[in-house]
């Protein structure tokens, strides 16, 4: 299973269970309300083991429809669209989903509930009644509850990342943490110039493509994005995963490679070539959340500002990827070389740090 897939299956499954919990909430108020007394017999299922069960088993197979349609379909399609357009589009698409649900699933309810046959006629005669009862508008309106929870994670996971939403859910930081990372500080070249050249708007549309690119191969590397400063990047591995098969460095070449593979398409879409400068180090950061109007997780330690400086040096040394002797002697045998550039002083830092440019063999 691929990195991207483990990720993409880690996001769609909170929404089987949202949609489990919501159904719950839904079945415990209206069995406190009325009791297993079927008020609209002639449309109305009652409440009964078998039926619950089937009930927890379809919330279960709508969620995970949901999150399979928000994670893999809509979230790409409908990227660039308003929020209120999402909204809308999204809305037509689910009432034709949960019409569909309703249609397979309502009939094989009524079977466990009765243990008659699933297509004899007075299965589908009491769907036709439920169809046009209030209680398929009540029905409507359950599902609906079920579906904004879902679309306010969806949302909020989306602007703020998958795993810094499920940290900030489970107050993994809610008290300072220290850790070992790996630390990638990517930055664009000749940005100013671009930036220039495009004009603002066509320049943000080129940030939002350039980023694009790289996501899958971070995904691919197992790295996770902490920070977008501007044209900047930065990305993270807990210490394990950024040295596993050398991955912090295959993630920047991932990135060339990828960046090369569609430089003729932002060419032709603003005129320009892109290319970025990085610098690797690894070391202990302090992980909690900080803020008072807005909260965040934040990384503090020296790894970052030593991470920035030896990116800010690759100009200097003509150099696309420079790494720490730190992580150099961290890293397994891999398909790369290291050419050392002697011990540094960074600069506002007492310490000297020897510098490697890495290329591949």
């Amino acid at each position: 299973m691929t990195p991207k897939t483990r990720r993409n299956i880690s996001r769609i499954i909170p929404f089987a269970v949202i949609w489990v919990l919501c159904g719950w909430v839904i079945i415990i108020t209206e069995f406190s309300i009325i009791g297993n007394q079927a008020i609209r017999p002639e449309t109305d299922i009652s409440f009964t083991i078998p039926v619950l069960i089937f009930a927890n088993i379809a919330n279960v197979i709508v969620g995970l429809m949901v999150g399979a349609l928000e994670v893999i379909y809509l979230e790409k399609w409908f990227a660039v669209r308003s929020l209120r357009a999402k909204i809308f589009y999204k809305f037509l698409i689910y009432l034709f989903l949960f019409l569909v649900v309703i249609i397979v699933f309502y009939p094989i309810a009524f079977s466990f509930e009765t243990g008659k046959t699933l297509f004899g006629i007075e299965s589908w005669n009491k769907l036709g009644r439920f169809l046009v009862s209030i209680s398929f508008a009540t029905t409507l309106f359950q599902l609906a509850v079920s579906l904004f929870a879902c679309l306010v994670y969806s949302a909020v996971s989306e602007n703020l990342g998958h795993h810094v939403f499920l940290n900030f859910f489970t107050g993994k930081y809610h008290k300072p943490k220290v850790e070992n990372r790996v630390f990638m500080f990517l930055d664009m070249k000749s940005s100013t110039t671009i930036a220039e050249s495009l004009g603002h708007v066509r320049y943000f549309n080129l940030l939002q493509d350039y980023y694009n690119i790289m996501s899958d191969p971070i995904i691919d590397s197992l790295g996770e994005v902490y920070q977008y400063i501007g044209d900047e990047i930065v990305v993270s591995w807990k210490l394990e995963r950024g040295i596993q098969k050398a991955n912090c460095i295959r993630c920047f070449f991932d990135i060339r490679d990828s960046l090369a593979a569609q430089q003729g398409k932002l060419q032709a879409a603003y005129g320009v070539e892109v290319d970025f400068k990085a610098g690797i180090h690894v070391g202990e950061v302090t992980i909690g959340e900080v803020g008072a109007l807005k909260k965040e997780i934040v990384f503090t330690g020296d790894v970052l500002n030593t991470t920035a400086r030896v990116q800010s040096l690759c100009s200097d040394y003509e150099a696309d990827l420079l790494i720490t002797g730190k992580l150099k002697d961290m890293l397994p045998p891999s398909a790369y070389t290291f050419t050392t550039k002697g011990s540094i002083a960074l600069k506002g830092r007492n310490k000297k740090e020897e510098l490697y440019l890495v290329g591949r063999s």
